[in-house]
Order: C-alpha cells, then sequence, then structure tokens
C-alpha cells in the first residue's frame, strides 16, 4: 500500500492516482491515517488483504481497539501487524502523567 501526506497530495495529486490504478493510497494527515484513495476500477474485494490492516491500524490509533484485536482483523500476525503500525508511526503505547515521573526515576538510577 502506498502512503502519501495531504501536503504531497495536494501538490502532485496525479502521483496518487498514479499509484491508485495499482494499490490502494493511504492519505496521511499529521503523520496519521486519515483516508483511503481507491481506483473505481478495481473492485474492493482485490485489495482486501491491503484493506484490513488500513482499518485495523486506524481502529488501533483511535483506541477503539486493543493491538491484539486489531492485529486479528488485520489478517497478520502480531509482529506483522506491530511492523504496519511502525511504518504508519503509530505509537504502540501512549506517555500519561506516570511516564514524566518513571522517566526521573530512571534517570536517578542510571546516574
Amino acid at each position: 500500500m502506498y502512503a502519501t501526506n495531504v501536503r504531497n497530495l495536494k501538490r502532485n495529486p496525479s502521483e496518487a492516482l498514479r499509484h491508485a490504478e495499482l494499490e490502494p493510497v493511504l492519505i496521511l494527515k499529521g503523520n496519521q491515517p486519515n483516508a483511503l484513495l481507491l481506483n473505481l476500477k478495481t473492485t474492493l474485494g482485490e485489495f482486501d488483504d491491503q484493506l484490513k490492516p488500513a482499518l485495523a491500524a486506524s481502529l488501533f490509533k483511535d483506541r477503539v481497539m486493543s493491538l491484539g484485536a486489531a492485529a486479528k482483523i488485520s489478517g497478520l500476525s502480531l509482529s506483522e501487524f506491530i511492523d504496519h503500525l511502525a511504518q504508519l508511526d503509530i505509537d504502540l503505547v501512549l506517555p500519561d502523567q506516570q511516564t514524566a515521573k518513571e522517566i526521573d526515576i530512571l534517570d536517578a538510577w542510571l546516574s
């Protein structure tokens, strides 16, 4: 699956359209999956193995599903799905208020 961001799409939409003739094009907004561009000459069934990971990544990013559940929907193994998320710059773990405290404790322990 080809991925591009909104800025590149605005700059050169024909490039995304050319890629869409071969495979779905994932549009990123702020490094987050935002839209999917499909060529209407093809059927969705042809891209089922590519759409499932894209949908699962979006559901995981929005915290609608856990990592394991999203990996199952994607049709990928857990490690393959984690690699897929890394390619899309989707964090597995979101920092919270406790993270800063833990980093300070770790820095003190390591020094």
